[in-house]
């Protein structure tokens, strides 16, 4: 029910696009712009091709990103993040992270979803491309991310436990909790480097987990 009603205060502020022409991805937006194509065909059986326009570099920080939707090349709808475009038997659902998209689905009318193509000039086509051409380096990079951040968190978590327990009125009931791991300031700092790497990668597989990726937004 909830996620029911989040959807449809999503679909309430979309705006009509004003037909603009769809400009194809430059090499220097790599890291900020994320484009994504759709080919579906509508209730007479025409072929469509929808593609999601998202400039996360210029106004991220606002906090008020928006995804256009263009329809055969000319822009369709407008919608501030997270965003939710009726499309032909379903939407198209839209959302994102600190670090890029972390969700850009087609979800039909029967529940089932579809992640849509990423552009080839983009980050995020160029990822899925190696993908495609080397899944065992494909799988081993992810499974580096993922470690990477599992390993950040749990520092996170053990320095935290040391600064929450480190009073004398919490330690003498509890006891006081001492992390295993110490780090130096340039440590701390690698860690902070590494995770912002990691983060950013899974942020090109569209990859999102609460826990792993939580401090991603």
């Amino acid at each position: 029910m909830f996620e029911e009603r989040r959807r449809r205060r999503a679909a309430q502020r979309v705006k009509a696009g004003d037909g603009r022409a769809l400009k194809r991805f430059r090499w220097w937006q790599q890291l900020s712009r994320a484009l994504f194509h759709l080919r579906l065909t509508d209730s007479a059986g025409r072929d469509a091709v929808y593609a999601v326009d998202v400039r996360h570099g210029q106004n991220q920080s606002s906090g008020n990103v928006k995804a256009q939707l263009y329809l055969d090349g000319r822009q369709h709808a407008v919608c501030r993040l997270p965003a939710v475009f009726p499309v032909p038997g379903g939407t198209i659902e839209v959302a994102m992270s600190a670090f890029g998209l972390k969700r850009c689905h087609y979800v039909a009318a029967d529940g089932s979803e579809q992640q849509l193509t990423p552009d080839p000039a983009s980050a995020e086509g160029r990822r899925a491309k190696l993908a495609r051409r080397h899944p065992g380096l494909s799988r081993a990079i992810g499974f580096v991310s993922a470690v990477a951040l599992a390993a950040a968190l749990a520092l996170l978590v053990c320095q935290f436990a040391e600064k929450l327990t480190r009073p004398p009125e919490i330690a003498e009931r509890i006891g006081a909790f001492t992390s295993p791991v110490h780090l130096s300031t340039w440590m701390n700092v690698a860690v902070v480097l590494v995770t912002l790497v990691a983060s950013t990668e899974r942020a090109l597989r569209l990859r999102h987990n609460r826990l792993l990726d939580g401090g991603a937004g």
